[in-house]
This record gives C-alpha cells, sequence and structure tokens, in this order.
C-alpha cells in the first residue's frame, strides 16, 4: 500500500492545495465534490504533483516539508515549467 503527498491548484483562486492520503483517487473526488470541509469553497481542482511512500510517518514528513518555506520553495523549483507557462 502506499501512501500519497499530492498538491493541487485551485482553478478558482490559483492557490495551491498541499495533503497526503492512502487513496488518491477517492481524495481528489472528495476535494471535486466539496466534501473535503478545508477546500470546499475553492473548488475546482487540478492535480499538478504528487508522490508515493511506502511509509505513512514518511509521507506525512513530506507533507509538513511542502507547508514550510523552503518546501514551497522546492515545489517552485520542481514545477518551474509549469507556473512559467501560459495556462
Amino acid at each position: 500500500m502506499f501512501f500519497y503527498v499530492y498538491i493541487l491548484k485551485s482553478l478558482s483562486d490559483g492557490e495551491m492545495y498541499i495533503g497526503y492520503t492512502k487513496n488518491l483517487a477517492k481524495r481528489l473526488e472528495e476535494h471535486s465534490d466539496g466534501i473535503s470541509f478545508s477546500t470546499k469553497t475553492r473548488a475546482p481542482f487540478k492535480l499538478i504533483y504528487y508522490e508515493a511512500y511506502l511509509n505513512m510517518k514518511d509521507a506525512q514528513k513530506r507533507e509538513m516539508f511542502f507547508k514550510t518555506g523552503w518546501g514551497r520553495q522546492y515545489i517552485q523549483k520542481a514545477l518551474k515549467h509549469y507556473f512559467s507557462a501560459k495556462i
């Protein structure tokens, strides 16, 4: 079983949402359907990045890193071409 750290981009406000889950497809559906309290007012979303881990604690630690300033810088560098594209 894998645990996923994922990054969504809100198509309504352009902001990112970072989370982790053990069922990525189900969690994305919950975000899209407005079931998730933290994102229900910001739908629709686009999945822009994810990583898979074999250990839940590793995924949680990576999620927490992405939510820091250093983590957000990492995301900006890793997805440099995505963020600079005229989409």
